[in-house]
């Protein structure tokens, strides 16, 4: 039986998209903003700067005190926070009913007068997180960087998904009270939003609070950047060897799949999925559980939308494990999986698995709001919540093959190998 979560929609004068799913079941509601705006619509000496304005939301506006935001809805129940990808940032808070309004106010401020709070100092400060977190997540975690080697290794230089959203400290460092100034002014606007509301709240209600607070936001910009033509798999195969203190051998194998929004992409997802996404998988069966040279191996799928997807396979290396044959016998499961293609007993637990993850993602209002903000700002689709699962489980088993034989196979993989570092001292 197809979902039916409640969605009505509704465009402002100013350009800002409304979403409400009005659920009833809890006396909260969860605000939800997609800005379209992502490290991917970054230029070459300008990175980094999405995540740093992620964090700038939060230190004052016109008429809100730095730190304020978050203050003021946590004494009032709420829970909120922000995150910046490749193709948008989005900022959500979920509260009592009774603070929505205040919710509200808060998110329009902060939207559409930040740059009178952006003082140098303020910007200082910021850049200066952004570091420490650099350090943190990145810098300082055994394959902290690993991604972002995938990223540069998997896509031309200059192209979109080529840098990672943390950036170059580098170009933070160089960048001005101007420069950041005019990257706000170029994508912060009602017409580059949709602004999701899922909870205790009628559409009409919904509509005229956002109309109250947001409709005054005057400032518009022109469309950011289109969507680059689909990329081929890599010509590869590619390998990038990294020697770091690290607690074992890690092999991060990366293909170039479709574009999220078709199903194309949804078909290569599956046969990710079927190739080493479940226990039940030829590769995990093999390699971890019979012959234990990987303890474990796991895949999946990121969705983008300029040009290209990411499709991983991740392979935890067992102690005294030869690397480089571990590499070849992956890349023999890859090539057998493409001869045979899955079997139907194993592409139906892998739509059963995708099924439960679905609805259990839907069951949260904070989750629903953000994949309707998702669907909406970057696929123009807000009924998506509620389709989904029937484009999946509607793929047949012969197109997950045949996008398997496109898009995994092992001559277009790019390794990047994060190697135990040899500290003994006859390597010193």
């Amino acid at each position: 039986m197809p979902l039916d979560y409640p969605i009505h929609e509704r465009t402002l004068s100013n350009g800002l998209r409304i979403v409400v799913s009005p659920d009833h079941t809890v006396p909260v509601v969860t605000v939800n903003l997609w800005v379209g705006v992502g490290s991917r619509h970054e230029e070459a000496g300008r990175t980094g700067f999405a995540h740093l304005f992620e964090h700038l939301m939060f230190q004052g506006s016109r008429s809100v005190a730095s730190g304020e935001h978050f203050a003021l809805l946590m004494a009032g129940g709420g829970r909120l926070n922000a995150t910046t990808w490749f193709d948008r940032t989005n900022y959500f808070e979920t509260v009592p009913v009774g603070a929505l309004e205040l919710a509200l106010w808060l998110e329009s401020d902060r939207h559409g007068h930040l740059l009178d709070a952006v003082t140098q100092d303020n910007l200082d400060n910021q850049r200066d997180v952004v570091k420490e977190e650099k350090r943190q997540r990145y810098d300082n975690q055994p394959y902290g960087n690993a991604l972002t080697d995938v990223y540069a290794a998997t896509f031309p230089e200059g192209h979109p998904y080529h840098h990672p959203t943390i950036g170059s400290m580098e170009d933070l460092d160089a960048a001005s009270l101007e420069d950041v100034h005019t990257f706000f002014q170029r994508y912060y606007a009602p017409n580059n939003t949709v602004l999701t509301l899922v909870g205790d709240i009628s559409p009409e209600r919904g509509f005229a609070l956002v109309e109250q607070y947001f409709g005054g936001l005057t400032h518009r910009v022109e469309p950011p950047r289109g969507r680059g033509e689909q990329l081929a798999p890599v010509a590869g195969p590619v390998r990038v060897d990294r020697r770091r203190e690290v607690p074992n051998d890690r092999l991060h194998l990366a293909f170039r799949l479709p574009a999220e929004g078709s199903d194309d992409y949804l078909a290569a997802a599956l046969a990710l999925d079927c190739l080493a996404g479940m226990s039940s998988s030829a590769m995990v069966k093999r390699l971890v559980r019979h012959e234990q040279v990987a303890t474990s191996i796991g895949a999946h799928a990121m969705g983008f939308i300029d040009g290209a997807s990411l499709g991983l396979v991740i392979v935890d290396v067992s102690p005294g494990a030869d690397t480089d044959a571990i590499e070849a016998e992956v890349a023999a499961e890859l090539e057998q999986f493409l001869q045979t293609g899955p079997s139907a007993e194993l592409l139906e637990a892998v739509k059963a698995h995708a099924e439960r993850a679905w609805l259990s993602a839907l069951a949260s209002g904070e989750e629903r709001a953000d994949l309707i903000s998702h669907y909406t700002l970057l696929h123009d689709d807000p009924h998506y919540i509620n389709t989904a699962l029937d484009r999946l489980l509607a793929i047949p088993l012969e197109r997950v093959h045949e996008s398997a034989r496109t898009w995994l196979r092992p001559e277009h993989r790019v390794c990047v190998a994060y190697l135990v570092e040899d500290t003994s001292e006859e390597a010193a």
